[in-house]
């Protein structure tokens, strides 16, 4: 792929809708063009569960001034426009996405919504990798990564596994 944005959202605790923050990056003819990053408040008032909390560092003090989930949505939609979207295991980001739509009542737009997990997971054979977790996966493909579970930098991994083997 070509021309699309890698997306990925850490959660304050279980409630999919708890969204605390996005990360995406752009991709335009194999290149990452721009970035967006930003920490979301979790609405209505959800609580960060301290084992969240310890795997992304987000807690409460950090989003208490941030934005509610509609009003970033509405800076990240442009962003993305009619690109597709792509994330490593879809089925979190995805179904994070469509719950925080829902709990603010908007309408989803039904996005292209593009795999990097399944796709690794078809293309490389179980043998190769201990695990298809990101982490790993870049490691295997030889894509630097740091900073496991920040919305950007994993968003950023994900565009990168995105252009190796989408």
């Amino acid at each position: 792929m070509d021309n699309f944005v890698a997306i990925d959202v850490e959660t304050a605790n279980n409630e999919p809708s708890s969204i605390c923050a996005i990360g995406a990056v752009k991709v335009i003819d194999g290149y990452i063009v721009d970035r967006f990053y930003e920490l979301v408040k979790p609405e209505p008032e959800y609580y960060f569960r301290h084992f969240t909390e310890n795997i992304h560092g987000i807690g409460p003090a950090d989003t208490e001034n941030s934005r509610c989930f509609a009003h970033v949505w509405n800076d990240l939609e442009p962003f993305i426009g009619n690109l597709p979207l792509v994330a490593h295991n879809k089925a979190f980001d995805e179904r994070c996405i469509r719950a925080a739509f829902r709990t603010y009542g908007m309408d989803y737009p039904d996005y292209r919504f593009y795999c990097t997990l399944q796709k690794a997971r078809q293309v490389i054979p179980r043998s190769y990798l201990s695990s298809y977790s990101l982490p790993y996966l870049c490691e295997f493909l030889a894509i630097p990564f740091y900073n496991h579970h920040d919305a950007l930098a994993d968003a950023e991994a994900a565009a990168k596994v995105a252009m190796a083997i989408l």
